[in-house]
């Protein structure tokens, strides 16, 4: 997702320990992604040094593989829409989201869409272009998804004694 950010492998090293080296290097947010058989099916976002962490389950996956004719990848900073983030609890997942990506050029035609519905983000990949003066034609280029959502207060390394702030549970409406 985030052009600017360092991929590594897990393998045997204790989460704990990354969260730290990552605070100790600067480092502003730690993502994990979790997957099954190749296709991702979670993603926590830590906020470093202080915290929230985000837990997302990821549902109706579609793959930059599974597009058929997409042509190559901007490496412009997207402009983000967030749509249906109004209540409180939607601002700090909003805030959680716009947090992972810098802020764009004026003249990026990349968006990424987060739009909360029923306590579910769906998240698009588009490129738009202006036909004249009144119309704009969007392009869908990238993965697209759904998120299911819980917070906790604090970091990842604190998960074990972290309060939950919110928890998704099924027939839970917070709109």
């Amino acid at each position: 997702m985030k052009r600017c950010a360092q991929s590594r492998n897990r393998g045997q090293h204790e989460v704990g320990a990354l969260v730290r080296a990552c605070k100790a290097n600067g480092v502003t947010d730690f993502l994990v992604v979790h997957e099954h058989r190749g296709t991702p099916v979670g993603l926590i976002v830590s906020h470093l040094p202080f915290g929230p962490t985000a837990y997302f389950t990821l549902c109706n996956v579609v793959m930059w593989h599974d597009i058929p004719n997409l042509g190559t990848v901007s490496e412009a900073k997207p402009h983000l829409i967030l749509h249906g983030f109004s209540s409180r609890l939607g601002k700090c997942v909003s805030d959680i989201l716009c947090y992972l990506f810098p802020v764009p050029k004026d003249d990026s035609h990349w968006i990424i869409t987060f739009a909360n519905q029923d306590d579910y983000i769906s998240f698009w990949h588009h490129v738009y272009r202006k036909n004249n003066h009144r119309s704009v034609e969007l392009t869908e280029v990238g993965p697209c998804f759904e998120l299911k959502y819980m917070i906790h207060l604090g970091t990842l390394e604190l998960e074990a004694t972290a309060d939950v702030e919110w928890r998704w549970h099924p027939y839970t409406n917070t709109a």
